[in-house]
């Protein structure tokens, strides 16, 4: 029976793309991805630690959270976009990729949605899957986190890792969930279950986070690495150090944390930014670490992109962390 049936809203549609040929040599994104039936994963690639597990792609259409924050919305097609720039891309991964469809949010009803993708997530990676939940705001990361800690892997006592790519910690202690308040909610989340989040975030843009969310960092033992100060050099370190204290890691890019000039279809460009061959390089990291058990890539708004560059930039950092 399809998972897609219990969870999901929009079942997976047809990917397309250029065609040069049927065969492997050919081959680009749109011919590789399959529609996604769940099941078990292929036999010896149902470990966190496997570096082949078949990767499943998820949607979350979702700008609830940014219309609550204030933001400039247009995120919920950001699901779309990406798949559009991934589909021509050449296909070199190692692994299968399977497309689950989309959990959009109906009527405002983000935590309902939330809860949906959380759900639909958390039985993927308990088949043994690489799941990838293709955002959306940036409320989407905590559909992922709940997708997470629900997971085996998590109920297990496997030490959980947040590595959050950001100009902002969203930590923002506000009325109702939005784009800015998931990691809070995270680390309330943990503090119920007697555990502590362990969360980084790397390209922290100081003007653009309070005195309020700093204090809130430190209460919380949050490391972060502000933008200025993100050199490929002190990033790999930053990087290494906190996946060195983890069994596993939840990986989530969002990406005004890039130069507006790379990433302009976003929520909230960035002024500064982290130039992209640091963040693909972190990418590139944390996939050869063997520890990536869930990623997502947030705050796409096709609605602001100029010629696709946004989304054929998440593309490229999603190809890089599934290579």
């Amino acid at each position: 029976m399809p998972h897609t049936a219990l969870t999901v809203d929009i079942p997976p549609l047809t990917w397309r793309g250029r065609y040069d040929g049927d065969s492997a040599e050919h081959r680009r994104w749109w011919q590789a991805v399959t529609p996604y039936r769940h099941g078990p994963a292929a036999s010896g690639a149902d470990t966190p630690e496997s570096h082949h597990r078949p990767a499943v792609i998820l949607g979350f259409g979702s700008d609830a959270g940014v219309l609550r924050n204030k933001g400039r919305v247009g995120a919920a097609a950001g699901p779309g976009a990406i798949r559009a720039a991934l589909s021509p891309l050449a296909f070199h991964l190692p692994r299968e990729v399977f497309d689950a469809g989309d959990v959009t949010v109906k009527d405002g009803a983000l935590e309902a949605a939330q809860a949906r993708a959380g759900l639909a997530v958390s039985e993927m990676l308990d088949a043994g899957n690489l799941t990838v939940l293709l955002g959306g705001g940036h409320e989407t990361a905590f559909a992922s986190y709940l997708g997470v800690a629900n997971s085996e892997a998590v109920r297990s006592g496997k030490r959980l890792g947040v590595l959050n790519l950001d100009a902002h910690f969203d930590l923002r202690d506000a009325p109702e969930p939005s784009s800015g308040t998931p990691f809070l909610q995270m680390a309330r989340a943990e503090e119920a279950a007697e555990r502590r989040l362990d969360y980084a975030v790397v390209g922290i843009s100081e003007p653009n986070n309070t005195r309020v969310l700093f204090k809130t960092a430190e209460r919380l033992g949050v490391k972060y690495l502000l933008d200025e100060d993100c050199t490929a050099e002190a990033t790999a370190q930053f990087v290494a150090d906190f996946l060195a204290g983890v069994d596993v890691l939840y990986l989530t890019i969002d990406l005004d944390v890039l130069p507006a000039a790379v990433a302009p279809g976003v929520s909230a460009p960035a002024a500064f930014g982290v130039p992209l061959a640091v963040i693909n390089a972190v990418c590139r990291q944390v996939a050869a670490s063997g520890k990536l058990l869930h990623l997502d890539v947030a705050e796409l708004n096709p609605k602001f992109d100029i010629d696709q560059r946004t989304a054929r930039v998440a593309a490229r950092l999603v190809n890089t962390l599934l290579g």
